[in-house]
């Protein structure tokens, strides 16, 4: 549950991301280095280094919090 939300999360952020860095990339132009202004493999490889980041970020806290007993965590409340 706690990953699915993370990765909705993350999902928005990427589209969004990708979407206001097409729009930027005529303003940007000039400091492209043997890269084309549109290039979809850079966008595809960044929006999927980004989700793998977002998912590694959110599964390792939600698998340390399934291996903790409820009642001790309540307890600790």
């Amino acid at each position: 549950m706690i990953v699915r939300q993370a990765m909705l999360l993350a999902g928005i952020g990427i589209v969004f991301g990708l979407a206001a860095a097409y729009s930027v990339t005529r303003l940007m132009a000039t400091m492209l280095y043997d890269v084309k202004q549109r290039d979809p493999l850079v966008f595809g490889s960044v929006a999927f280094l980004l989700g793998a980041v977002a998912l590694l970020a959110s599964y390792l806290p939600a698998r340390r919090a399934v291996r903790i007993d409820p009642l001790v965590a309540l307890r600790y409340e």
